[in-house]
């Protein structure tokens, strides 16, 4: 098998390094600047996101057109990339899967709330096979090859098949799920909820407040999942709960850095800027709430983070408003 990942961001380069580390397949990592290519191929590392973490051998790097012949594609790009490679590989008939999550921004003159993945590609690309790697896991652990599991998630069981027989090793347990739209929502939803926790650490409110957040949160996200179509169990699982764990409480996570550096009186530009990665809660947060409002669903620790992202709300109103509503019945 011939895999081509399309991004040499972190995550993109680490599933490269891991994929190729296997050896299961042929691995080629492919990134848009021909300077950082040829960077990559000369230093055999990515300096920049994963310093010190060599390329296997037989991992090779590309750059420009045409894109190398591929029996599998994988979009490594944040979210707002996804709408532009499927529309560039709707002719070539070619699995493709993704690893960004998030919502998209609405388009101009296209739908009023932001889509999901898979939601794209049935727009500009619907005879494309297609699907999406997700859950727990943290760039450059997986690029030093420590235990992580994911999920492959698709509608069409060659796609499942294809991202486990390509990914799947010793130290990257992959499992086949076919409900795209509960992995797609845990993927996005968790980001956001994860900026909600960095704030309450960077409040010091405590390991109490930081239990509650996760798991109201994860009845949060199951709301939306369940009304966008997921089954609910998906969200006990790796792209769920699993995701939401690691994304809130780990210390590489970017989007708790986020909530935490603003709680220190950051400002959004200032915590974005010191990061030097994309942190997609910041830019899903909105459309996950417009799409939760669109659907009546009631999420309010994400409607608190957009509060807090917009600066409609300080950190300490925030906490007084989630701490404010009334007493209801404790479930989904």
């Amino acid at each position: 098998m011939n895999i081509t990942i399309l991004g040499a961001g972190a995550w993109g380069t680490a599933l490269a390094i891991s994929a190729a580390r296997h050896g299961a397949a042929q691995v080629t990592l492919w990134a848009r600047d021909p300077a950082q290519a040829a960077k990559l191929a000369s230093t055999r590392e990515n300096r920049r996101y994963l310093p010190g973490i060599p390329f296997p051998d037989s991992l090779l790097v590309a750059s420009g057109e045409p894109l190398p012949a591929a029996d599998l594609v994988v979009v490594g790009t944040p979210m707002a990339g996804l709408r532009g490679w499927l529309s560039a590989l709707a002719e070539r008939q070619v699995p493709v899967a993704w690893l960004c999550k998030g919502f998209e921004r609405p388009q101009a003159g296209g739908s009023a709330v932001g889509l999901m993945g898979h939601e794209i590609a049935a727009e500009v690309a619907p005879g494309l096979v297609t699907g999406v790697l997700s859950g727990p896991s943290f760039a450059q652990e997986v690029a030093r090859g420590q235990p992580t599991a994911l999920v492959a998630a698709s509608r069409h069981a060659t796609m499942r098949e294809a991202l486990v027989t390509a990914f799947h090793s010793p130290s990257l347990r992959v499992y086949a799920n076919d409900d795209v739209v509960g992995v797609e929502v845990g993927g996005a939803v968790k980001n956001v909820l994860a900026i909600a926790t960095g704030f309450c650490d960077g409040l010091d409110l405590g390991l109490n407040a930081r239990a509650a957040l996760i798991t109201r949160g994860l009845a949060e996200m199951t709301r939306l999942g369940v009304a966008l179509g997921a089954q609910a169990e998906t969200f006990m699982g790796l792209s769920g709960l699993g995701d939401l764990v690691l994304t809130a409480t780990g210390d590489l996570s970017r989007n708790r850095q986020v909530g935490r550096l603003l709680a220190q009186g950051r400002t959004l530009a200032q915590a974005v800027e010191s990061l030097g990665h994309v942190a997609e809660g910041v830019y899903s947060a909105q459309t996950v709430v417009q799409r939760a409002r669109a659907l009546g669903v009631d999420m309010p620790i994400s409607e608190a983070v957009v509060a807090l992202l917009d600066g409609a709300l300080r950190p300490e109103q925030a906490v007084a408003a989630l701490m404010g509503r009334d007493p209801k019945h404790e479930g989904l």
